[in-house]
């Protein structure tokens, strides 16, 4: 019985893997850093403009990079050592962050400047976030792949969850010398990786079968016309498309004007706190269901959650309690690492070895690079009806796809 196997395997089996722990640590501390980095240039866009648009413009011109570049940097991650393009993006999320310290202190800051300095994050979020996913398969191999998706996740999750109070924290020492010390931290993983020698054996082998691949766009269409009749891996590619399209992190650029509605909108620990609430929630999440080895994957149990989390998501927009807020919002955190380890662990299992570099590309342009989108559901749409309108109306619409996509799967038969 599936029930059982679930039962009989040990918990945190991922961590049975010699160098996952340091694969997590590294990780966690440059989610630490990214979102500590957040929480100081949020601020200060929304204390120089103090306008919902500018929130959606920042979540659009972060995300773009995703949605353009993923494909391309999935082919890539198929022939090169994984671990250099890791280490290139930790150096331009250092450069972002001075970047901003060099413009808090210019005191000038200009629109553009600011669209700069997102796309390059987002750039960086790319030649990060999919190479750092093959890498994991690398280390754990297939048998604990699904604990390794479930811990990882789980340990960016404690950086985002740490990640506000960290950002409020160096705020006290100024936006400019507060995002500097902020540079520093993505150093410990671009160490860790020149230390490691993993993926040497798979890149060859990913190589040989990949052959004269194409790229980009055409890799993109090609990939999805090949995954489409795999039921687990096109349905999951869907929901996180979906998911990322009408919600996404869009709600997380506008946090201080929610927070000022809610009544608490100052950068301390009550503004620090929701932000930190969902992230606890997927902390929890990950911890809990490690442990007592709950929710298998599966492509029910993801749409089940998938559509918890519409209902949280939807319940926090129109609330108007501060403690309501912050029990939806770790509701949600729990929902939403539930079914995205389950999407991406079905994803990854499925994936053929000579295609799993362009399939995970495919995965994160739909998971990440269609969160660029969510920035006008939520952001634009905001500027004209209200935040709360538009996000919970995004979340609704997301419900109505959730659905869909799960009856279309029900009605055919899964490939092999």
């Amino acid at each position: 019985m599936p029930g059982n196997a679930a039962a009989r395997r040990p918990a945190f089996a991922a961590f049975r893997e010699r160098g996952y722990t340091g694969y997590i640590l590294g990780n966690a501390t440059a989610m630490l850093a990214d979102n500590a980095e957040h929480v100081i240039s949020y601020w200060m866009l929304h204390q120089k403009f103090h306008s919902p648009a500018l929130g959606g413009f920042a979540v659009v011109s972060h995300w773009v990079p995703f949605l353009l570049f993923s494909g391309y940097a999935g082919v890539i991650a198929d022939r090169v050592n994984t671990r250099r393009m890791i280490q290139l993006g930790m150096l331009v999320f250092m450069g972002v962050s001075v970047g901003w310290g060099l413009l808090f202190m210019n005191g000038n800051m200009q629109i553009w400047q600011a669209w700069v300095l997102l796309s390059l994050h987002g750039v960086a979020g790319v030649l990060w976030t999919g190479p750092s996913q093959l890498l994991q398969h690398d280390v754990v191999g297939g048998e604990h792949l699904q604990s390794a998706v479930r811990i990882s996740a789980s340990s960016r999750y404690i950086g985002t969850l740490l990640g506000p109070a960290l950002g409020s924290l160096l705020l006290k020492f100024g936006p400019a010398p507060g995002i500097f010390i902020n540079a520093l931290i993505y150093l410990p993983l671009v160490w860790w990786l020149n230390r490691q020698r993993y993926g040497n054996g798979t890149q060859r082998l990913r190589q040989r079968l990949s052959g004269a691949a194409t790229v980009g766009l055409a890799a993109l269409l090609h990939n999805w016309r090949t995954i489409r009749h795999d039921r687990r891996i096109a349905s999951m590619t869907l929901l996180a498309g979906c998911a990322a399209l009408f919600v996404g992190t869009a709600y997380q650029s506008q946090m201080p004007g929610l927070a000022e509605a809610l009544g608490h909108g100052q950068p301390g620990v009550t503004y620090s706190a929701l932000l930190a609430a969902d992230a606890a929630g997927a902390v929890t999440a990950g911890v809990v269901l490690e442990m007592l080895a709950l929710l298998p994957a599966s492509e029910r149990g993801a749409f089940w959650l998938a559509g918890s989390w519409c209902l949280c998501i939807m319940a926090f927009a129109l609330g108007h309690s501060y403690p309501l807020a912050i029990v939806v919002l770790f509701a949600a955190g729990f929902c939403e690492l539930s079914f995205n380890a389950m999407a991406q662990t079905l994803v990854q299992l499925r994936s053929p070895p000579e295609q799993r570099g362009r399939t995970i590309g495919l995965f994160v342009t739909a998971s990440l690079g269609l969160r660029a989108l969510s920035g006008l559901t939520v952001g634009f749409a905001g500027a004209l009806i209200g935040v709360h309108a538009s996000l919970a109306l995004s979340a609704l619409a997301l419900l109505v796809c959730v659905l869909w996509i799960a009856r279309w799967q029900a009605r055919a038969p899964l490939a092999g």
